[in-house]
């Protein structure tokens, strides 16, 4: 073996000795919860470790109620959801947990019709069809708001979500407010007793299950169905405009919503003429204690970051990003996490 082959075998295995202790040196923060928020949270973890290479994030979207269970049962670092907590689950927490808004998005009305007309819907029909009521896509109440339309006889088939879902949240509490009978027989939660339709896991298996079935209905986050290339509603708001669903739509939504202290708030169905009324805003929940001060510390780091540097990345994404007083407020909440 010569010297010089003998030099470049010591070189190699330094450096791959280097590589496996700055791996061994990483810190693993672990999260799950919800969907929605997943392609920027993504894109946050991406960038966040260009920024400390001594941090990995290991984010599993499983839906907001896997999220809420997760963060109760201190199994994860963070949980995230689209459905603030309630007062009986936070009741069930070892300690104090917080709820730190992020960004605010729209859930959509997306469809698989022949030649995916450009629709519109209200309230009322949107209600009628998850409900079973409303059975084909030429029905009447549908021919009303889309007047000129080529509507097919085909039966509707409705998707939603098969698993705890913050998307389902935001959904199930627009239809609540539009819908007394919908209020009534299926409310609004992370997960209800659907009356009809077919189930898909995430917005992921909702967008999936939409695309490949003919006459199918669902609800997704905008995102998704701007990635699948999936055509999508305007939808009728409290003003009685039709609101097509954009970042612009969701901020003057956003813009009406009254936050209190805790940040747990619903922004559906907003007043004003622009708003678009089927959305909503994502929660990080972190307890107000951490457990490990070495975590604690890294994670509240990269809170500061994600509500700073990282909102600026929201409207990529076709987020809206919280308005700056109400990302001051939560600048100061991530101030009284201790570690």
């Amino acid at each position: 073996m010569t010297k010089s082959y003998r030099s470049k075998i010591l070189l190699g295995l330094t450096i791959a000795f280097g590589l496996s202790a700055t791996a061994s040196a990483q810190m693993m923060i672990n999260g799950a919860g919800a969907t929605f928020p997943y392609p920027i949270y993504s894109k946050w973890f991406d960038e966040y470790a260009k920024v400390d290479p001594s941090v990995r994030f290991n984010y599993q979207s499983i839906g907001s109620g896997g999220g809420q269970k997760q963060i109760l049962a201190q199994t994860v670092d963070f949980g995230a959801s689209d459905g603030p907590m309630s007062d009986e689950n936070l009741s069930k927490a070892p300690g104090k947990i917080l709820h730190l808004p992020t960004v605010a998005g729209a859930v959509v009305m997306t469809y698989n019709l022949p030649g995916n007309p450009a629709l519109k819907l209200d309230g009322e029909t949107i209600a009628d069809i998850f409900l079973g009521k409303i059975k084909k896509w030429n029905d009447p109440k549908i021919a009303a708001s889309n007047p000129g339309a080529k509507l097919p006889e085909n039966e509707i088939v409705v998707v939603h979500r098969s698993d705890g879902s913050g998307t389902t949240f935001i959904f199930t509490d627009y239809v609540s407010k539009v819908s007394a009978e919908w209020k009534q027989k299926a409310g609004n939660n992370t997960s209800v007793n659907w009356p009809t339709g077919i189930g898909g896991k995430g917005n992921e298996g909702v967008s999936g299950q939409v695309k490949q079935t003919p006459g199918a209905i669902g609800y997704v986050e905008l995102i998704y169905a701007v990635q699948n290339k999936m055509p999508y509603a305007n939808v009728k708001n409290a003003a009685g405009q039709f609101a097509k669903p954009s970042m612009e739509s969701v901020t003057a939504a956003l813009g009406t919503a009254n936050i209190p202290d805790d940040f747990r708030f619903s922004m559906t169905n907003a007043p004003g003429d622009s708003a678009y009324p089927i959305a909503g805003a994502t929660w990080l929940l972190v307890y107000e204690q951490q457990k490990d001060p070495a975590k604690g510390k890294k994670l509240i780091e990269f809170l500061k970051w994600a509500l700073t540097k990282g909102e600026g990345m929201a409207k990529d994404l076709n987020y809206a990003p919280l308005p700056d007083e109400v990302q001051q407020r939560v600048l100061k909440r991530i101030d009284e996490i201790k570690f």
